[in-house]
């Protein structure tokens, strides 16, 4: 994989291992492995990591996600499923479901898709028993 300029996503690496496609470059077919992936090129194909994942702006995914924390800013068409939050960024272009443990958009961030992540409503909003 190529390497390019020092970290600019918000997530944090949660590893030694970190790989990074460079902006210049172009994968085609799967990509899976351990440690945390950050994407400035463009990938045709699932994503699958250990760790986190950061698509930069610039940068897109054309294939399904599985990581430990996503965060968007590039381009994205297919489907994450993440064990931490996902977050997308005012930049990021959409069209996909997003699955995570929370799930957050940012003013700007064109989007079409399913949000599913876990939360507790509040009282006023829960059905009254008994009734």
């Amino acid at each position: 994989m190529a390497r390019g300029p020092a970290a600019r996503s918000n997530i944090t690496d949660t590893s030694d291992a970190l790989s990074i496609l460079g902006s210049g470059a172009r994968v085609r077919g799967r990509v899976s492995g351990s440690g945390d992936f950050r994407v400035e090129g463009h990938v045709e194909g699932d994503v699958s990591v250990s760790g986190n994942l950061a698509i930069e702006e610039g940068g897109s995914v054309t294939g399904d996600i599985g990581a430990s924390a996503v965060e968007i800013a590039g381009g994205l068409t297919g489907d994450v499923a993440a064990r931490g939050p996902v977050t997308i960024r005012a930049s990021a272009r959409v069209l996909g479901n997003m699955a995570g443990a929370e799930v957050s958009l940012e003013e700007g961030a064109s989007f079409s898709g399913r949000i599913e992540a876990e939360f507790d409503l509040p009282a006023e909003l829960l059905p009254r028993q008994g009734r």
